[in-house]
């Protein structure tokens, strides 16, 4: 299938697939079916990544990335999505890589100094504290307790959140917190850079969890009391944090998207090549209907998917929100994966559940797209909300029941 990538997007695509395939997904292989891999191993994954050219093409030059534009870091993403280790690898994980574009839009020299230079270095980690328990913020992010309160020169932070990635591993942490509390939530909050080792962090625990695979990432449940923090700690503008956390989470959805399509690529890749080689009744699975219409079904759900994913990145690349398309993304292509790779599974009988191939992992993983990032009922929500909002009624007026 061809899409609207540039040449460069493409060649750089087409680079890190090559590195994935020769040199990631050697080592994903004597992973798998023995836990997360170790620190050293990832480093040793992403020094190859700079000797090959391929390390975090979506980050400026000068913080030692190459630069590459939004829409044409897309392919690149979903080539990085083809091994779970990929990412970690080629720098573009999640979810240091939305904290890092939000350094890189939002952050004052100082910060960048500080924290978006040791993150694409892969010297530092970061976690996104946003998400509270109930009654907190959960779905519905109005509903968020944190509070910054100033005191001279000082912010001092107060709340509970939870499902902070990688919180328990973090050097840094971005923190929602209310700041005006008399305003609409989405004007009285705003984004502050609290250093993990800051007095009153608690990390309470991970919390267990569907997933993980071979990166091992937990989401920490964080207690926040008394945390002080310097004025200078505030990210962006004061009482902007929504504004500033929806332009984050907006092109993070479709580079999550991108990445577990690359997921359910490499699937069926497995898929095909296992149905190809493995006989039942006198011939190659592949050769009967129910596994080629499968195969069909899936080829077409993920063109579509990589189709609208395009689409909503051109609409953010113009200046937009793209609030609906991204929402449309999100929720169809979350649903196409993890459809794509149940079959993938199926289509492997008892390999697929074993951990000899990487479908079991990706099973295991992929589920929590559905969740992350906005569950499907909210995008959905989204999606309707639009959908309702000027409806024409005139189709109604030859019906009787509703005239006069």
């Amino acid at each position: 299938m061809e899409y609207d990538d540039s040449e460069t997007a493409r060649t750089f695509a087409a680079r890190t697939r090559e590195f994935i395939d020769e040199v990631v997904v050697p080592v994903e292989r004597e992973a798998l079916g023995n836990g997360p891999v170790d620190d050293g191993t990832i480093r040793e994954l992403r020094d190859a990544a700079r000797d090959d050219g391929v390390y975090a093409p979506h980050l400026p030059e000068e913080y030692g990335g190459h630069g590459l534009g939004y829409r044409d870091m897309l392919p690149v993403f979903e080539a990085a999505g083809r091994s779970l280790l990929g990412p970690a690898a080629i720098r573009v994980d999640a979810p240091d890589e939305g904290n890092m574009h939000t350094l890189e839009q939002f952050g004052t020299d100082a910060q960048k100094e500080a924290w978006l230079r040791p993150l694409v270095a892969g010297e530092a980690r970061s976690g996104f504290s946003m998400t509270e328990p109930s009654p907190g913020a959960g779905s519905d992010p109005k509903m968020i307790r944190t509070t910054a309160e100033k005191d001279g020169d000082e912010w001092v932070i107060d709340g509970h959140k939870w499902w902070t990635t990688q919180g328990s591993e973090a050097d840094v942490l971005i923190v929602m917190a209310r700041t005006d509390p008399d305003a609409h939530p989405y004007r009285g909050c705003s984004l502050f850079l609290v250093p993990a080792e800051t007095p009153g962090v608690e990390i309470v625990r991970d919390i267990p969890h569907v997933g993980g695979g071979l990166t091992g990432t937990g989401h920490a449940e964080i207690r926040y009391e008394n945390v002080r923090v310097p004025e200078d700690a505030l990210l962006g503008e004061l009482n902007e944090g929504f504004r500033h956390a929806q332009q984050r989470l907006g092109p993070a959805r479709l580079t999550h998207c991108m990445r577990f399509s690359g997921m359910a690529e490499r699937a069926l890749d497995v898929a095909k090549a296992y149905t190809s080689e493995r006989e039942a009744f006198g011939t190659p699975i592949s050769e009967k209907q129910n596994p080629r219409f499968r195969v069909a079904e899936a080829e077409t759900r993920l063109h579509a998917a990589r189709t609208m994913v395009r689409h909503a990145a051109r609409e953010i690349a113009g200046g937009g929100e793209a609030r609906v398309p991204v929402s449309m993304a999100k929720v169809f292509t979350a649903n196409v994966v993890q459809d794509v790779i149940d079959d993938c599974l199926q289509l492997c009988g008892g390999s697929g559940i074993g951990k000899d191939l990487p479908i079991a992992d990706f099973y295991e993983n992929v589920r929590a797209f559905r969740i992350v990032d906005g569950a499907d009922e909210v995008h959905k929500r989204v999606i309707a909300r639009e959908a309702f909002e000027n409806v024409d009624t005139s189709e109604l007026e030859n019906i009787p029941e509703y005239e006069g």
